[in-house]
């Protein structure tokens, strides 16, 4: 893997395999199933030659009986043991300080790479490594996805992803910088660039885009006017790309008046894996770059098409630093069964629906935390954010209690408790709060994905 990162990156001939813009649609719109099959086969094959060269899987597959030659196509895939984070930070562990999941063998000082590490949304961050031609095809499926929603030269793109060691502002930067005719700003979150002054650099500049977290750019809007600045008026954002998970994409469009706005989905470790094309309706998974099943997340089986389950991405083109290779990423999705609304072969699915791991059970109902905004959306009283506190009372019964910010804090709590049993299942308590006022355990400001749920019951 000797050389310079612009010589082994090669960008010219990832764009002739990962097309963007109208090359992206001449190449694809119209592909058969099956000829799209044949590209999936022939990339897999080339990333598990890959993979039998990886320490962490070789152990990980020779546990399992699982020899070279095996595994000869997408169909013995479901042979293959699925890994999660934890697996990756136990070989972080064991052979520190880069683990043995990254495969290069001749050392890091003579092959170029890029290492950023995880937000430590669930837990401590990990490291993420990427070689150059898996760094540029990431890029290039994030700018494959702004320009298919609409981006358009000379679009000023606000950018509210964090920096620092976390991955997310660093490779969205590189995408749309490197792939696009827009101008980017960024300014990444509230801890890095106050909101303030986001807001007051989105007017002058002129933003037209916003891409980041949702919840950060709801707040982003609330700030806007306290400084006078009407969005839709003073800030005229023709679109956002976000991460819209459970909820409608309706409150954030309406706060930044009238915005269009598009969801995605991704990771870290994986890059872009799946986007709302311009009609909206489902996320297609670039299929070209990513395989993605839906297991269930006690048996690890595939579910039926439509049911939801962890979702497990193996990145077909992630061939040279660190592939991945059947991770179970423990968010939950599910594939649509209705007819694509376009002439693309790709599958997709539901987007974000909650975490398997940070589902809690309360008097026997699991409730996903991140999904709860769901039910409280599109209401002028309510800023958006809440907190779930999760205890254990004096007769031993998990008890979880809502703290909503409310525009008017003194109004009656039980509509609102009501609402929650309705769509919950379940009894909980609300508490209601100020504007602003959760901000501090959510930590909206300077996190990437804020926190949604204290669980007391390990305190």
């Amino acid at each position: 893997m000797a050389g310079s990162y612009a010589a082994l990156a090669d960008v010219p001939a990832l764009l002739n395999d990962y097309p963007l813009g109208p090359a992206f649609l001449d190449r694809f719109a119209g592909m058969s199933a099956d000829a799209l099959h044949q590209l999936q086969e022939q990339r897999f094959r080339h990333l598990m030659a890959r993979g039998w060269q990886v320490p962490f899987y070789r152990r990980l597959w020779s546990v399992q009986g699982i020899e070279p030659g095996d595994i000869r196509g997408l169909d013995d895939l479901p042979r293959l043991p699925i890994h999660d984070k934890a697996d990756l930070m136990a070989s972080l562990a064991a052979y520190p300080p880069f683990g043995d999941y990254h495969g290069l063998a001749e050392g890091f000082g003579r092959s170029p790479m890029v290492l950023q590490t995880t937000s430590g949304t669930t837990g401590k961050p990990q490291l993420l490594m990427f070689g150059p031609r898996g760094r540029e095809i990431g890029n290039i499926l994030v700018a494959r996805m702004a320009l298919w929603q609409g981006l358009q030269d000379g679009d000023v793109v606000h950018s509210v992803y964090g920096h620092g060691l976390i991955n997310g502002g660093h490779y969205i930067r590189e995408a749309f910088t490197r792939f696009t005719n827009s101008l980017f700003i960024s300014a990444g979150t509230g801890s890095e660039t106050r909101s303030a002054a986001q807001v007051r650099l989105m007017h002058e500049l002129g933003a037209s885009v916003a891409v980041g977290f949702v919840d950060y750019l709801r707040k982003l809007a609330d700030v806007a006017r306290e400084e006078g600045l009407v969005p839709g008026e003073h800030i005229r954002l023709r679109m956002i790309i976000g991460h819209l998970g459970t909820e409608d994409r309706r409150s954030v469009e309406d706060a930044w008046g009238g915005a269009s706005a598009y969801d995605w989905y991704g990771l870290g470790d994986s890059g872009c894996i799946a986007a709302e094309g311009p009609e909206r309706d489902g996320l297609h998974v670039w299929e070209d770059a990513q395989y993605v099943e839906i297991v269930d997340p006690a048996t690890r089986a595939a579910v039926a098409d439509g049911a939801s389950g962890d979702l497990v991405v193996t990145c077909l083109y992630k061939d040279d630093v660190a592939p991945v290779i059947r991770f179970n990423t423990h968010d939950v999705s599910a594939f649509h069964t209705g007819a694509s609304p376009n002439a693309l072969p790709f599958r997709r699915i539901r987007g974000f629906l909650g975490r398997s791991d940070n589902m809690v059970k309360v008097r026997g109902i699991n409730i996903y935390p991140h999904a709860i905004g769901a039910l409280l959306e599109n209401r002028g009283d309510l800023t958006g954010e809440y907190l779930c506190h999760l205890a254990r009372d004096g007769s031993g019964q998990d008890r979880m209690t809502i703290t909503l910010e409310h525009r008017h804090p003194a109004a009656d709590a039980a509509p609102f408790a009501a609402l929650l049993r309705a769509g919950l299942g379940v009894d909980v308590g609300v508490r209601l709060v100020p504007p602003g006022a959760t901000a501090t355990l959510t930590r909206l400001d300077d996190r990437q994905k804020p926190i949604r749920l204290i669980d007391e019951r390990q305190a």
